[in-house]
């Protein structure tokens, strides 16, 4: 970093304080703030990030060349100087970076109107219409509770649960990540078991993930013999009650684990027959993300108690919500009122409906089914002439592509993972990024626009980067390092 007596951060010390200066003399009159950011360089705004936030706020690609995104479009993110990056890895822009039909549904609400809920207003009333109408016929999940981010939605699940269930006792999946909030970070085995994590609470009880790969159950049974240790768990709960269960129907963090078959209807068994709830955590995966479904937990045919949604909702702004059943919704009407000051505003629901249009008449779902299945053909053939391509997974626009030393011990390639990420940013401006307990999965979640043309470019590039690794497991001083994303 640097200090405040050079470089960038000196320059910005010295603009700030003329800025101030010509505004108390009134030289000019005030600067909007438009004006003030076009003056400063990526240097300068690095050196401000610095200055005037956490450390433990990463940065993308901080060990090569952090990036200064200033503009979207599509499926494509475009720096201060023009360049022209493919986005594999953001899956926020559901319909696509700046769509214009939401750009404008967002324009024109806000300057009309943006308010708390506890007025009428017939954004939030149809948008809660269409978004129970995606659900399943006679599935019950109508009820809808709308908030900012998938953290409270997950938090907003487990006092639903709380709330029916009398209980306390959550079972999760470890490698699991459910949000930053204290309630959801105590069911995040990715947080709790990591450096700077609390570590595991009494009332958290912990299953193996249902990794049918490097997992110790990968055949045809594999979904049923996951799901024992599910019930095994219930069974160790306090007084043999379970307050949820609560996986996501795609692990993302965990690198793109999807259920084998069988392993929830057979884990929905457990929870209930011990008295709780089931809790489908679609944040990451949801609105059509698999193609062949518009929710995830569809592929396993069956049907939760609560689901939760959040980063694509938007498309970019903050919304989210929690679906669950009258029988649930009517326990939580307890005498406390749930406000949330922003959950639910005309501007983010205006931005939610858009969504639901573009995604609908574009045929975004269909869409992903389709570049699915030629992106994972292209990386199965891929696979077959670099071997450092261990496993080609996931479903629709939802693909892990697991790096291994050795197929037969399926050692992790953790730094040539590293480089490969890396590597397609800079040669290739090709955005990825890296997830899975090894940090040894490169993670495509693109925004749902992405083409079969845009897939090509990927293959492509990752064929060019794995001919030419430069990483030499022999030599302990490879500086390759981690490349955050």
């Amino acid at each position: 970093r640097d200090t405040p007596d050079c470089g960038p951060m000196r320059r910005v010390g010295v603009l700030s304080a003329q800025l101030c200066a010509a505004e108390s003399a009134g030289v000019g009159g005030p600067r909007g703030f438009q004006e003030v950011t076009k003056t400063l360089d990526k240097a300068e705004v690095l050196a401000l990030r610095h200055r005037h936030t956490s450390a433990a706020q990463s940065i993308s690609y901080a060990n090569t060349d952090p990036l200064m995104i200033v503009r979207g479009a599509g499926a494509r993110l475009y720096d201060e100087s023009g360049r022209e990056f493919l986005d594999t890895r953001n899956n926020v822009c559901h319909v696509g970076h700046a769509h214009p039909r939401v750009a404008k549904a967002v324009a024109d609400q806000v300057a009309l109107l943006n308010t708390n809920t506890r007025y009428l207003h017939p954004n939030l009333s149809l948008l809660a219409q269409r978004l129970a109408a995606t659900f399943p016929k006679g599935s019950g999940l109508e009820v809808c509770f709308f908030v900012n981010s998938g953290s409270e939605a997950n938090d907003l699940a487990m006092r639903l649960a709380f709330a029916r269930t009398k209980s306390r006792q959550v079972v999760v999946v470890d490698h699991g990540y459910h949000g930053h909030t204290v309630q959801t970070l105590e069911i995040s085995p990715y947080k709790f078991d990591h450096k700077g994590g609390e570590g595991q609470t009494r009332n958290v009880h912990k299953v193996p993930c249902p990794d049918t790969f490097r997992g110790p159950h990968c055949g045809p049974d594999a979904g049923e013999r996951y799901a024992e240790y599910v019930a095994a768990a219930c069974q160790r709960a306090e007084g043999g009650q379970v307050a949820a269960f609560i996986v996501e129907s795609g692990m993302s963090v965990g690198g793109v684990i999807l259920p084998p078959p069988g392993y929830l209807t057979r884990c929905y068994e457990a929870v209930r027959a011990a008295g709780g709830i089931c809790v489908a955590d679609e944040v990451q995966v949801g609105f059509g993300r698999f193609g062949e479904h518009f929710w995830a937990f569809e592929q396993q045919g069956v049907t939760p108690d609560v689901v939760t949604m959040g980063k694509p909702f938007g498309n970019g702004m903050p919304l989210a919500a929690v679906v669950t059943t009258k029988a649930v919704a009517e326990a939580f009407h307890n005498g406390l009122e749930y406000f949330n000051t922003f959950g639910g505003n005309p501007v983010c629901c205006a931005a939610g409906l858009a969504m639901l249009d573009v995604l609908r008449d574009e045929g975004l779902q269909e869409n992903a089914a389709k570049v699915g299945r030629h992106l994972r053909s292209s990386l199965q053939s891929l696979a077959a002439r670099r071997p450092l391509i261990g496993d080609i997974r996931g479903m629709g626009l939802f693909i892990g592509i697991e790096f291994v030393r050795d197929r037969q011990t399926l050692e992790p390639a953790t730094p040539e993972t590293s480089e490969v990420c890396a590597r397609m940013k800079e040669e290739h401006q090709i955005l990825m990024s890296i997830d899975g307990p090894h940090d040894n999965v490169l993670v495509m979640k693109p925004p749902m626009c992405f083409s079969s043309q845009d897939a090509d470019t990927v293959v492509r590039a990752l064929d060019a980067v794995l001919a030419t690794l430069k990483y030499d497991a022999s030599v302990s001083d490879s500086k390759v390092g981690h490349t955050p994303t």
